[in-house]
């Protein structure tokens, strides 16, 4: 795995990377002059250091967001929206160069993180869009004597908080309906990849977001600068996307303000194959589905249930697959599969497949980690997994693709939706009525039918049961940011 991309390069992209705190429309040092490192994901070595913000930082963000708010709310739609068409264009030139900054900071193949970034600059354009559509509504009442006004305004000042997984795209899907919306805000990404964010914030200042409305602090004590501002009583939205666990504890402290929330958390979706399936279709959507991310994202398919009569021949396939994944540093030539974003990760993912082997699990492919620097993990393939595996009750967060057999469409389905996640099912079927049926009866949020990768900028993304609450993206995901305020007119 020795590396073939020009390091001088790698270095000069890391090092035109800003790193301070943005606040009220400049960087600046944290308080205290705290830094945090940001590690390579493939060598363990540390990247860069980032100002690592205290509560005093993060109180000075929110007081710029609240003091910008007013003027930013009443800004016009159309200024908004040019703001976020420039941001858009912006991404898309330097798509190249950030797609190093994300795979040196989060280990993802270049392929891959080029196609986050214009995945991540399509919500701008979206929401470019969504920003001069904002609507309301004029009706007459039932009995004719008054008159019903409808308006949509912001909701204020916003809280985002975004995962390592996917640093441009998370962050993208949350800062551009608020600003599309009128909302100011203050962006926490995550400790481990900070560096897109930091990116990301200064191709929107660039691109005319007026001081103060938006704040980006990095912080390596997140709950000890965000509550403060959970608590604060001015923030009005909080937006969040990581695990159910820290996403059940934002919410308690969300109640002390009732502060509106969307939560987008934690997945343990299933894969459903029926025995009248394309099998090689069923492959290419179960690699798409497992391995996009390297398995770390929270829509990968982590319990896959196949058909009896076919179980044997999707197994095989989807080793062969899985199995020629390329193994490396993702700024290398040829890889086609990162490292797991920390030892931890790694550390979880082995312990979890020799768990399943304990309990009765075949190693189809793959199955250890790969020797030597980074956080690598071969692609695996287990099959005949029993239930009682802990893999099948945990969000895998890694290339293993574990395999179990069923023999009716009902115990399929009961399979399927036991457990307390449901964010996104995959079902794969040409049989028409069984496929509205299975999608009928499936309890998550999305579903790909017959199609391994479900995310889309113009499509409503999010969960139901302990995946989350609200939506993401689409039509919908806009009025997340926006008030409705009702005004009763007396008949004219």
């Amino acid at each position: 795995m020795s590396g073939t991309h020009d390091r001088a390069t790698e270095a000069a992209a890391i090092e035109a990377v800003p790193t301070g705190l943005f606040i009220n429309g400049r960087w600046q040092d944290a308080d205290g002059g705290g830094t945090l490192d940001v590690l390579d994901p493939s060598t363990g070595q540390v990247l860069r250091q980032v100002a690592d913000a205290t509560a005093k930082d993060g109180v000075a963000a929110l007081d710029a967001a609240a003091a910008a708010q007013p003027e930013w709310g009443a800004s016009a739609p159309r200024e908004r929206s040019d703001i976020l068409r420039r941001a858009y264009e912006a991404l898309l030139d330097r798509q190249d160069d950030l797609a190093l900054v994300m795979t040196l900071e989060m280990g993802k193949p270049l392929a891959e993180a080029r196609g986050e970034i214009a995945y991540a600059a399509e919500f701008l354009r979206w929401f470019s869009e969504e920003a001069v559509r904002i609507d309301g509504g004029y009706a007459t009442s039932p009995d004719g004597k008054a008159r019903f006004l409808v308006m949509r305004q912001p909701v204020g000042p916003c809280l985002l908080i975004t995962p390592w997984n996917f640093p441009m795209a998370m962050g993208t899907r949350k800062i551009g309906p608020a600003i599309a919306a009128g909302c100011t805000m203050v962006i926490k990404p995550a400790k481990q990849t900070p560096l897109s964010m930091l990116c990301l914030t200064e191709i929107l200042h660039e691109a005319g977001v007026p001081d103060g409305v938006l704040n980006t602090i990095t912080t390596s004590t997140a709950g000890a600068v965000m509550e403060p501002l959970i608590r604060d009583g001015r923030a009005r939205k909080l937006s969040f996307t990581g695990s159910t666990e820290v996403g059940r504890t934002l919410l308690e402290q969300c109640s002390s303000t009732l502060m509106r929330t969307s939560m987008e958390l934690g997945g343990n979706a299933p894969f459903l194959v029926f025995e009248d399936a394309d099998l090689d279709a069923a492959v290419e959507g179960a690699q798409a589905a497992k391995m996009r991310n390297g398995g770390e994202a929270c829509t990968a398919a982590n319990r896959f249930y196949v058909h009896e009569s076919v179980a044997d021949e999707f197994a095989r396939k989807l080793a062969d697959a899985i199995g020629s994944q390329v193994v490396g540093r993702g700024v290398d030539d040829g890889v086609t599969l990162g490292p797991l974003i920390d030892q931890a990760a790694l550390d979880k993912v082995e312990r979890l497949v020799a768990d399943a082997q304990a309990k009765g699990a075949t190693v189809v492919t793959g199955g250890q980690t790969v020797a030597g620097d980074g956080y690598f993990y071969q692609p695996t393939v287990l099959s005949g997994v029993p239930d009682s595996a802990d893999l099948r009750h945990t969000e895998i967060f890694g290339p293993v693709a574990p395999i179990s057999t069923f023999s009716t469409e009902d115990e399929a389905v009961t399979a399927a939706n036991d457990t307390e996640f449901g964010l996104v099912s995959y079902v794969f079927t040409d049989d028409l009525a069984r496929a509205l049926r299975v999608c009928e009866r499936l309890e998550s949020g999305m579903v790909g039918l017959n199609l391994g990768v479900v995310s889309n900028p113009a499509a409503p993304f999010g969960g139901v049961k302990a995946s989350g609450l609200g939506r993401e993206g689409g039509r919908v995901g806009i009025e997340e940011f926006l008030e409705i305020k009702y005004v009763g007119l007396p008949r004219p």
